[in-house]
């Protein structure tokens, strides 16, 4: 399937939109969209989501940022270390664990 770029920034500027929704749902599938369409503009916005009351919010916000992997994000995933759930701190360790492997093969 080929998209066109105006198709990917109505698509991009969709996902930003619904991160900031009162229903966690649409929350948790804008973070997981925008975790595989690897766009570094949606960092900081994700970033935002790693303070959501729900877990599973903050759970796909710290897989999608695992996805973008920008080593930039390891301070604000490692305050997660210590998070009430123990599905958002093992995603932590596999995003971070990500990140740094791919920090470490594009300075080969």
């Amino acid at each position: 399937m080929h998209t066109t770029d105006g198709k990917k920034e109505e698509m991009f500027a969709y996902f930003i939109r619904n991160l900031t929704s009162d229903n966690p749902s649409l929350r948790w599938g804008a973070a997981h969209s925008l975790g595989r369409m690897n766009d570094s503009r949606a960092i900081v916005p994700l970033i935002v989501l790693l303070k959501d009351p729900d877990w599973r919010v903050r759970f796909k916000a710290v897989w999608a940022l695992g996805q973008l992997g920008d080593a930039s994000v390891l301070p604000f995933l490692l305050r997660l270390s210590n998070d009430e759930s123990d599905t958002v701190r093992d995603s932590v360790i596999e995003a971070k664990n990500d990140i740094l492997r791919r920090s470490s093969l594009k300075k080969r």
